[in-house]
């Protein structure tokens, strides 16, 4: 698990430091706040203590990075996603065994970075990141592209659609048992991977089975959790990176994710969501005060990072203010 991230100077970001962070962790702001950007970065480096050892892999940690980040933010040059006025930019994570992995580089960095610091161990588990946008429909396109090393779909895209396809052994853990069936309650239905057509499909609770053209956003972003927790790419250690969560959800499929995800946080594995949901805001407010349970919250506005816990109060955040407008606005009819 992530304990500590320390950034600075990452794209209109000036400085987020953020100790102590949990199980689940909440980042919000307006748009261009630098939501995304923080967990890019994140799993970038994520990705590279994961990768870096294992197997076969014969690359350093710093060309593994900055190969990651190339692939992640698609800039040209790496330097341009450094705050503009600033010399560097500084990134360093430490995790609960107080492992540190550290790195920085300046405006005028093409492609290769400095690693400042790596105690990491060899990491087993695997971390991934599912994008706002589903991806089964063109998981294809995205693998094509990243193989002809083409821009277009960035690393999280390429590398969930990886992930996708990947079946192994593993340890079949009772939480994931039970939130794969939380799902399933949640989409009535499961999809599956049809061997002759190459392509996937959705079969519903009464065996009817439906192209995955024909099948829902909402419900295709649901599946990927449920397939990821299903063919052992993930593990109780694991880090789950969500952007925008409640993108293409009800609001009513939104409290049961979120239900699912604080069940499997409770198992061990690591959230990092984005948001600009009010409700998935006030949700997660309820989910730690009934649980008693720390839920760190990033709020990001104007470059700066004001870090609270949902378990204490509710944030300081234009998308709060937007609420309490409207409440206004409702009241004053």
């Amino acid at each position: 698990m992530i304990k500590t991230i320390d950034i600075s100077n990452l794209g209109a970001i000036k400085r987020v430091q953020a100790d102590n962070l949990g199980g689940i962790n909440l980042v919000i702001g307006p748009n261009q706040s630098g939501k995304t950007f923080i967990l890019k970065a994140l799993f970038s480096a994520l990705k590279t203590v994961e990768t870096y050892k294992r197997g076969k892999e014969n690359r350093t940690d710093r060309e593994i990075l900055s190969d990651k980040l190339y692939w992640t933010f698609q800039a040209t040059e790496l330097g341009s996603i450094v705050r503009k006025g600033e010399s560097s930019l500084n990134f360093s994570m430490v995790s609960d065994a107080n492992e540190v992995f550290a790195y920085s580089f300046g405006p005028s960095t093409t492609k290769q970075v400095n690693i400042d610091k790596n105690t990491f161990a060899p990491r087993l588990s695997n971390s991934i990141f599912i994008p706002a946008k589903e991806i089964l429909s063109i998981k294809d396109i995205i693998l094509e592209a990243k193989d002809d090393n083409r821009f277009g779909f960035e690393e999280p895209y390429s590398d969930l659609a990886r992930a996708l396809s990947r079946t192994q052994k593993g340890k079949n853990f009772k939480s994931f048992s039970d939130a794969r069936q939380m799902v399933g309650d949640m989409v009535h239905g499961r999809l599956e991977f049809d061997d002759d057509k190459k392509e996937w499909q959705f079969r519903d609770n009464s065996r009817k089975v439906y192209e995955i053209s024909m099948t829902s956003e909402g419900v295709k972003k649901l599946s990927i959790l449920d397939l990821l927790l299903g063919n052992h790419y993930l593990d109780d250690k694991s880090i789950i990176i969500i952007d925008e969560i409640e993108a293409n959800l009800h609001p009513s499929l939104i409290t049961r994710l979120l239900d699912t995800i604080q069940l499997l946080a409770q198992a061990g594995v690591q959230f990092f969501i984005a948001s600009h949901s009010y409700f998935v805001i006030k949700r997660l407010y309820i989910m730690a005060h009934r649980a008693d349970c720390s839920i760190p919250v990033l709020s990001f506005e104007n470059g700066e990072c004001v870090v609270g816990n949902l378990q204490h109060q509710m944030p300081q955040n234009p998308i709060i203010d937007e609420s309490i407008n409207l409440y206004k606005d409702e009241i004053s009819l």
